[in-house]
């Protein structure tokens, strides 16, 4: 930014804008630079928080899982399709649908995203918090 400021300075000293229209082309690169900094934090914050996968079974097999948003999109899909091949866990995560998860991720949601039960009472939650 340092440098579009010196071009935007030497402008209004050859006399190709005035200090005016030089003033107000500074205000919009420090505006953009500005917005470009909460974007940037903004997403910190979010790779920052967790993805929480809660199953609990009516026979108490229970299972609680929590991973940084950093590392979930990287093994999501992977650990889906191993899961879905494993005969003990297929029945907890037929249902579930990967490209959800992985829309809300990118789409910065918060809360829960998915919440299912069977008949036979076992539950599967997962929320980014």
């Amino acid at each position: 930014m340092k440098d579009e400021i010196a071009k935007v300075l030497n402008m209004v000293q050859s006399g190709k804008i005035d200090a005016e229209e030089g003033a107000e082309l500074i205000g919009l690169l420090k505006g953009e630079d500005k917005e470009t900094n909460e974007e940037t934090t903004r997403k910190s914050n979010y790779l920052n928080k967790t993805l929480k996968i809660r199953i609990t079974s009516a026979e108490n097999e229970n299972v609680n899982v929590n991973l940084p948003i950093k590392l979930v999109k990287v093994i999501l899909v992977a650990g889906h399709s191993i899961a879905s091949k494993i005969p003990q866990s297929e029945k907890y995560v037929k249902d579930i649908d990967i490209s959800l998860i992985i829309d809300a991720i990118e789409n910065e949601l918060e809360g829960q995203i998915v919440d299912v039960q069977s008949e036979d009472g076992d539950m599967v939650s997962v929320v980014i918090e």
